[in-house]
């Protein structure tokens, strides 16, 4: 009988705040402690997550239940674990968490987005919130309510690995791409109270503003070091997108590795409290980044209670710990209790993350059913992220200004050469954070169209096209082609996989642009996360495109080649001439490019 009684916090009439209230004078340290604890899905079960009323849970970068796993399995995971939350004395749900940063990037079969580098050389806010309410619908498909996205990084020197999750060197661009918060969540309802968290039901998902602050200002591009940069500096290059995000209703702010003039962003009292929760007026939760207090020390872990304690007072809500939830847990209620931590932190954490659940309706709707299981992949979405590959292509170069421009392509030819390593490869178009963490080459990762069966499907039926990977000299000077394509780039990576000093074009691409472009009329596409160095090749290239990361749908990419649509992209990022002149972003005064920011030829459609 007792467990009938009304309790407030369970009914949704009742006010936002009351039912907060309610909930939390019923709690006890542990249970309050728990809601704070998020852990991966490969040390969570139904068990782990009543026996330590854990609060969260995430899948970390290619962390599935299994290898191609449907929708459905996915959903029955994430139900699983939640019955075990629901099974609680209190009944709290857990928030399942993952990386959906260009599209539901984890699950098989799902559509695959072109990476922040691209969308941002579209310059188009509204398409951004469009893919922001597709990945919403196709995160949701799996029974997930929550994404660690959008990453809002100014990344100011391509050399970061990280560089192709964020939109622009700009602030002003990454500003206005913010636009994905309310395709991801919803939008306002009019009159909503600023810096309040809002998900607009189960078609929509929580969002994460990633990774406060500075995370792409460190030195050199150096992945997770140190921003040094004036105060101004920060605020004005930085800060932009978190004003916006909040204003938006973004639900929970993630902190960075990275550090600011030496001091460990996760261990900022006076950037994580002082400024975004009593400047900005964020209240939703903060979190960390995986094992991120951990990484206060160095070397990692090497004094976890100094870690739990530094970042706990910094002002961080919940801890993606992610493996190590009973040194955690038994390492802060040890500090609550011997009074290190106050109670008032924890109930402050406690207040925003139950903030968050209520408003997006866990409580009422814990468990996710079927109903969106043929939003995963849809037809719709992939026309969409094809419009998006479409408007992210930028045009170089196009002919010798004397010459008549080489682009589009007749679809109508004798003979025509694809080459290079990237015409046929999807997982080198999709980069990283595809299926797997750091991506995956090759052509059995996911479904999708890469490059060259996209040009294939394009071309007129009678026109021969001929793929070769990397031919030489003899052979294409040979083979009377009227014009070749010749798709090379980077290999995927992600994080500190990526982060590179040199940024030259890997082998065998530099030879097989010269052995291609040394003989015939050639279009170099370069599959990139950042620019990189192609001043050498410039001359013997006579059109030359930025297609970054594009993702699953590689008809896009022919769609503008031959004229269907036009070239519209410009350049988000500095081109460099050489990697000496790095740092140089747009604003400098000693800023001279191989192409500026904001550079971009255009094409008109070809009239059919």
């Amino acid at each position: 009988m007792a467990e009938a009684k009304y309790m407030k916090y369970k009914d949704p009439k009742q006010p936002l705040n009351t039912r907060i209230k309610d909930l939390m004078s019923r709690m006890t340290l542990e249970e309050k402690i728990g809601q704070m604890v998020q852990i991966d899905r490969t040390v969570a079960s139904a068990e782990v997550m009543k026996k330590y009323l854990i609060g969260s849970i995430l899948s970390g970068g290619g962390s599935v239940p299994a290898k191609q796993a449907s929708a459905e399995t996915w959903i029955e995971m994430v139900n699983d674990f939640q019955k075990g939350c629901l099974s609680t004395r209190l009944g709290i749900p857990m928030i399942y968490g993952i990386d959906a940063v260009h599209g539901h990037n984890n699950v098989y079969k799902a559509t695959i987005f072109p990476h922040n580098v691209g969308l941002g050389a579209t310059r188009d806010p509204e398409l951004v919130k469009r893919i922001g309410a597709a990945t919403a619908l196709e995160v949701r498909a799996t029974g997930i309510p929550y994404v660690f996205a959008p990453c809002i990084a100014v990344c100011r020197d391509p050399r970061w690995g990280r560089c192709f999750e964020s939109y622009s060197e700009d602030p002003k661009v990454v500003r206005a791409m913010t636009e994905i918060v309310p395709g991801l969540q919803g939008d306002l309802p009019p009159g909503y109270q600023k810096g309040i968290p809002y998900v607009a039901g189960n078609k929509k998902v929580a969002a994460c503003a990633k990774h406060y602050v500075g995370d792409g200002g460190t030195t050199e591009g150096i992945n997770e070091n140190n921003t040094v940069i004036s105060r101004h500096g920060l605020l004005s290059i930085h800060m932009g997108g978190y004003y916006t995000s909040i204003i938006k209703g973004v639900s929970t702010v993630m902190i960075s590795y990275s550090s600011w003039n030496g001091k460990k962003m996760h261990a900022n009292q006076e950037l994580i409290t002082g400024f975004l929760k009593n400047t900005l007026r964020f209240r939703g939760f903060v979190i960390s980044d995986w094992q991120g207090i951990d990484r206060i020390t160095s070397p990692p872990h090497a004094n976890y209670s100094y870690s739990i304690e530094a970042g706990i007072k910094a002002g961080i809500d919940m801890i993606m710990v992610p493996y190590n939830y009973t040194e955690f847990i038994d390492g802060l209620t040890y500090q609550v209790k011997s009074k290190i931590i106050p109670m008032s932190r924890i109930d402050d954490a406690v207040r925003r993350i139950l903030r968050v659940k209520f408003v997006m309706g866990l409580f009422e709707s814990p468990l996710a059913d079927h109903s969106l299981v043929h939003e995963l992949g849809s037809q719709v979405h992939r026309e969409l992220a094809r419009e998006a590959v479409r408007k992210s292509l930028v045009l170089l170069k196009n002919g010798e200004p004397a010459d008549k421009p080489l682009l589009p392509l007749p679809k109508k030819a004798p003979k025509i050469l694809v080459a290079g390593t990237h015409a046929d490869n999807l997982g080198n178009q999709c980069g990283g954070w595809t299926i797997e963490w750091q991506g995956l080459s090759g052509n059995n990762l996911t479904s999708g169209t890469t490059i060259l069966s996209a040009i294939k499907k394009t071309v007129d039926p009678k026109t021969e096209v001929v793929y070769k990977e990397n031919p030489d000299l003899s052979y294409v000077k040979s083979s009377k082609f009227s014009y070749a394509i010749v798709v090379v780039g980077e290999p995927p990576y992600a994080e500190t996989f990526g982060d590179n000093l040199n940024l030259t074009i890997p082998d065998p691409g530099p030879s097989i642009i010269t052995n291609v472009c040394g003989a015939v009329k050639c279009v170099v596409i370069v599959i990139s996360g950042r620019p990189l160095v192609i001043q050498p090749y410039v001359d013997q290239i006579d059109a030359l495109v930025a297609a970054w990361l594009p993702g699953t749908e590689g008809q896009g990419v022919a769609d503008v080649l031959f004229g269907d649509y036009g070239f519209t992209g410009k350049l988000s990022r500095t081109w460099f001439r050489t990697v000496e002149q790095l740092p140089m972003n747009v604003g400098d005064r000693h800023y001279d490019p191989l192409f500026p920011f904001g550079f971009g030829l255009t094409t008109e459609p070809t009239k059919a």
